[in-house]
């Protein structure tokens, strides 16, 4: 099993290209199984979540190329799909195979999908998704571990949909279901997030008509069939608010190239108000620096456009720095303070109280053997050795391979002194 081994105190300085982001490049792979034709993705992270997601559309008998010369192209070609089935040996680790369900049952009448696995960081059902495919039609029974979804004679129908509380993959399910069915579907409380307006491009790229991606009410017409495209995938707004976070943490000034500010706002009003100074520069690049004294400031989780609960962790280790006491409230999921007694272990501050953690700092940080919970977690542990004094071993670095392309390079390559090992 491999382990990060870092050795903190180093300030961290120059430029770093953020990389495409996994929560987009997944539901437009999905998207792809909706058209015989070609669908070509550029800005795809060489990630483990993708790699999982090529190998599962391959056993549908989906083409998936990928070329060493563009290692970031993806090309998909789902001319027939034999096998409409998403087994659990390849899903386990991944939450987001869930999103073959829509599109499966859509194009072919028929899907066979595993329960997702993923993070351990509490319950993430997917009853929402298949109350919205019922309405759409579709029958649906769950067995052995296993969603089966059969579309009515003649397919899925349009529908008015309302999701119960937000749901980023069930709007994604939603959408890429109602691209194929007939009618107008109009999904109610939709998830607002930038990943749901890139997947709302490239559906209508593929000649779907969309509209409202971005607010809670969407409106998809189904189209009778849909055709390949060519989509360039987001930036990962979520690395982008790890690096930013790691030039803040060491002291350091960080030049973020290929990111989009606007879908960082919540993270970086935050870090502002703690003391870090973020600028623009130019249209996709933010410089970071930390401008004194760090500043403890509450923060509490939301649905986008809120402080997304993917930073909540890097944020945690951010504010063991920081003057004063800081609220942390988690509201998205009821397990993701895994990582705080991981921190404790190396000097850090911190008290669990239900969905709250209470941090206070500034202290002093020491390295020490730690083990990563979960994809997020393991970011804010390698946040937490960059700055403590000494030697810190992270194990189960595969949590964060899932989510971050090379993580240690582009750090290794700003001054941190971080090595993967067996």
């Amino acid at each position: 099993m491999e382990k990060f081994r870092i050795e903190g105190g180093r300030r961290l300085e120059g430029m770093v290209r953020v990389s495409g982001a996994k929560n987009a490049a997944l539901p437009a792979m999905a998207a792809a199984l909706l058209t015989p034709e070609p669908v070509r993705l550029r800005n795809v992270p060489r990630v483990r979540d993708i790699v999982t997601m090529g190998r599962l559309l391959a056993h549908m008998e989906a083409h998936v190329e990928t070329s060493p010369a563009e290692p970031e192209y993806v090309t998909i070609r789902a001319e027939k799909i034999s096998n409409a089935e998403a087994p659990y040996e390849l899903v386990k680790t991944m939450r987001a195979s869930v999103l073959t369900l829509g599109p499966l049952v859509a194009r072919t009448g028929y899907a066979r999908v595993s329960l997702p696995g993923g993070c351990a960081i509490g319950a993430r059902p997917i009853d929402l998704h298949l109350k919205a495919l019922e309405k759409m039609g579709a029958a649906i029974s769950t067995e052995h571990g296993y969603v089966e979804a059969r579309a009515p004679e003649g397919g899925l129908r349009g529908a008015e949909l309302r999701f119960e509380k937000i749901t980023v993959t069930g709007t994604e399910n939603a959408m890429m279901a109602a691209a194929l069915a007939s009618g107008e579907t109009v999904i109610e409380n939709a998830a607002r997030e930038p990943e749901i307006a890139d997947l709302a491009r490239l559906l209508i790229t593929m000649g779907a008509k969309v509209e409202g991606a971005g607010t809670a009410t969407l409106r998809i017409c189904g189209a009778a069939e849909l055709h390949g495209a060519t989509h360039t995938v987001i930036p990962d707004r979520i690395e982008a608010g790890t690096l930013l976070v790691a030039g803040a943490i060491t002291g350091g000034e960080l030049l973020l190239t290929q990111c989009e500010p606007a879908h960082l706002t919540a993270v970086t009003e935050k870090l502002a108000q703690a003391g870090v100074v973020i600028r623009a520069e130019g249209g996709n690049a933010l410089r970071v620096h930390n401008g004194g004294p760090l500043t403890a400031v509450d923060v509490t989780t939301e649905e986008y456009p809120g402080f997304a609960t993917d930073m909540q962790a890097q944020y945690m280790a951010l504010m063991t720095q920081a003057e004063g006491a800081s609220v942390i409230t988690e509201t998205i999921f009821e397990n993701r303070f895994l990582h705080a007694q991981e921190m404790v272990r190396m000097g850090a501050h911190i008290s669990i109280e239900g969905r709250r953690a209470v941090v206070r700092g500034p202290v002093r940080l020491t390295g020490a053997s730690v083990q990563a919970s979960d994809l997020r977690a393991s970011a804010s542990l390698v946040l937490a050795a960059l700055v403590a004094e000494g030697e810190t071993v992270i194990d189960r670095v595969y949590h964060l391979d899932r989510g971050y392309e090379r993580l240690e390079e582009k750090l290794g390559a700003v001054g941190a002194k971080i090595e993967r090992i067996k």
